[in-house]
């Protein structure tokens, strides 16, 4: 392309704005931003293609700028001059340009615009979206980081700071809560890279921020109960206490119903009839008049097998008792097995639905503003049931509290491939029913979901597109990064294509949370906020002797006891 000359300089963006001299490093910082480093080429709706000059950006790298420093290059910002106006946008990729000497032709993504401040030439008032494009010969110019510490600012709205912008030193990288939180948002990130850390980082500046809040996290593997013991509340099987009459219909067939096909017809049938019955014998039916299947009216375990023995009584001998005696024995079962006591007790026959909801949604919450389900200790049949429960009470408790302007509820999900799987994984269980349903409709209601998962391709079709702010770290699988890349807007493909060269515990941020997509290096979270999820040292452990019989037997000890 060649170097760009003084009258070209000023046909396009007009005399150079005057300043007071200062440092050296000032006075190259200044020249560097205030001469164009290319041209325009092609403009499109969401784009454009320019051409670098190659000397020009040579000469920007040794600036001290680090946002100048990395001008042109993939993934950093550039600026052009659209009459009184900037619009910002992001170098997408590059190729030399062989028609050229020492020229590089790049396509950028437009990411907004913003007015001009007189005196420094920066991006002022910076708006996400284009209402004026540039034209062909347009000039472009490097983003200096003081333009960037005008489009980052919190522009009055609340917000939580996570860590610093790419490749800043000191801009800090805000989350706009409400954004973020109304519209739903996914956590990405591959095995490895922090993603456990950084969920408990967001989670406790979100805490922090509004420790009246009302947040409810699915943990699976009980790695956050360490992070979140002095401000939040744990609660697993010891001391969930979660009535199994608050299972709807639905739920009462997946754990009490083991066969298929025809068959299970005929068990729906039968446990529908006697289960409306049990329901029925509560004092409280009585006083609301006509109760359904799936009204959450307390009921004795004993009185549901008690009915179905007389039904049972009532066959002719031509009928099977086959299936009265499949869903008695499983009722048994329950009962008697101490892994399911946490909710097959009879000790939980009482009517403590306000206190358990209390309880799980932290209302009050006794700034303690989250509450960690811990279900690692849950019998592995009835896991997703549980999560059900649980992502179900809060989409129904938001629901019949619509008159009451009830406080809005935060759902987080670790592990979320697990209970939204997509059509090749689904199991039929009705969490994953529940909770896309919950990312199609919750938001209308108060309710914000926060999906974090390792394999975004296993979820469920159109759940990650649901989620207005993705925040994706390292993704090392082909397909899970093409995935991630097509639940996002086109804007932010630039930066979704550099997913898999992040380090750990750096993400890009894209959607509604944040004004531009951004780059993230996550701040260093205190030892006593983290999780319980680091990898083991094998050299240290297995350098490390003694001990190892009374170990075993402790751990057998647990084993037998299941707790």
């Amino acid at each position: 392309m060649g170097e760009v000359n003084q009258d070209q300089f000023e046909r396009f963006t007009g005399p150079a704005a005057s300043a007071e001299p200062g440092t050296a490093s000032q006075d190259r910082s200044e020249a560097n931003a205030s001469m164009p480093i290319g041209v325009v080429l092609e403009v499109s709706g969401s784009g454009a293609q320019v051409a670098f000059d190659l000397q020009r950006i040579t000469e920007c790298i040794e600036d001290d700028d680090p946002s100048i420093a990395l001008a042109g290059q993939v993934g950093s910002q550039i600026k052009i001059r659209v009459g009184d106006a900037w619009l910002l946008a992001n170098v997408r990729d590059q190729r030399k340009d062989r028609r050229t000497e020492g020229g590089v032709i790049a396509n950028l993504d437009f990411l907004g615009e913003g007015s001009e401040e007189k005196l420094t030439s920066r991006i002022h008032g910076f708006k996400r979206g284009v209402t004026r494009y540039p034209v062909p010969g347009a000039m472009v110019y490097p983003a200096t980081t003081g333009d960037l510490r005008q489009i980052y600012a919190s522009d009055g709205r609340a917000n939580i700071t996570i860590g610093k912008v790419f490749p800043t030193k000191d801009i800090r990288a805000g989350l706009y809560i409400d954004a973020m939180l109304g519209k739903h948002f996914a956590l990405l990130g591959s095995t490895g890279t922090g993603k456990s850390t950084s969920a408990a980082l967001i989670l406790h500046r979100i805490c922090e921020t509004a420790p009246k809040g009302h947040v409810v996290m699915i943990d699976p593997h009980g790695e956050y109960a360490a992070a979140f013991r002095t401000t939040g509340r744990i609660l697993d099987v010891s001391n969930l206490q979660m009535p199994y009459w608050l299972m709807n219909f639905e739920e009462h067939c997946e754990v009490l119903l083991s066969s298929s096909g025809n068959e299970r017809q005929i068990d729906m049938d039968i446990l529908a009839k006697c289960l409306l019955a049990a329901r029925s014998k509560n004092r409280m039916a009585e006083s609301m008049g006509k109760i359904t299947v799936d009204a959450p009216v307390p009921y004795l375990l004993s009185d549901l097998s008690a009915i179905l023995q007389d039904e049972m009584g009532k066959l002719d001998k031509a009928t099977s008792t086959a299936p009265f005696m499949r869903i008695k024995s499983k009722l048994e079962e329950l009962k008697s097995d101490p892994r399911y006591q946490f909710m097959f007790s009879g000790m939980l026959v009482g009517d403590t639905m306000a206190d358990f909801i209390s309880k799980v949604f932290r209302m009050p919450g006794d700034d303690r503003p989250i509450s960690i389900i811990d279900v690692s200790g849950v019998p592995s049949d009835i896991t997703s049931t549980v999560v059900a429960v649980l992502s179900r009470l809060v989409f129904d408790f938001a629901i019949w509290g619509r008159e009451e302007k009830t406080r809005p509820i935060l759902l987080v999900c670790e592990e979320a491939h697990r209970y939204v799987p997509n059509e090749k994984h689904a199991d039929g269980s009705s969490v994953g029913r529940v909770l896309s349903r919950i990312a199609k409709e919750g938001r209308k209601y108060g309710i914000s979901l926060g999906l974090i998962t390792q394999r975004p391709s296993d979820l469920a079709e159109g759940v990650l597109s649901q989620c207005g702010t993705i925040i994706s770290m390292r993704l090392n699988n082909d397909r899970d990064q093409a995935f991630v890349r097509s639940a996002m807007p086109e804007g932010s493909r630039g930066f979704l294509d550099s997913i898999p060269a992040l380090r750990n515990r750096e993400c890009i941020v894209c959607g509604e949370g944040v004004a531009i997509p951004i780059r993230v290096s996550f701040d260093t979270l205190e030892e006593h906020k983290r999780p319980a999820s680091e990898d083991p040292s094998f050299v240290e452990l297995w350098n490390t002797g003694g001990g190892e019989e009374e170990m075993v037997e402790r751990v057998v000890r647990r084993w037998r006891s299941q707790g």
